[in-house]
């Protein structure tokens, strides 16, 4: 898979996990995928401070995109 499928294939991720970011007034964004194995992300809006962003970083967003992408081995969001 080359860079640019690998980023389209995590935005397809993103786009199936976002509607339930939205719901509650957050949002995600892809800010870089580093040796096709390192997903950044950056968590919006209510998502920011959320008490529960790790659980649903670690056990939505990073589950999602290893389903779609299943090189990818860790997903860390930055503040």
């Amino acid at each position: 898979m080359t860079s640019d499928e690998l980023k389209s294939t995590v935005e397809e991720a993103l786009d199936e996990i976002r509607p339930f970011l939205q719901s509650d007034g957050g949002d995600i964004s892809l800010v870089s995928i580093d040796n096709g194995n390192l997903v950044t992300v950056k968590l919006e809006g209510n998502c920011v401070g959320c008490s529960v962003n790790q659980m649903t970083l670690k056990s939505g967003v990073e589950m999602t995109i290893k389903k779609h992408a299943p090189q990818i081995e860790k997903v860390i969001n930055i503040d």
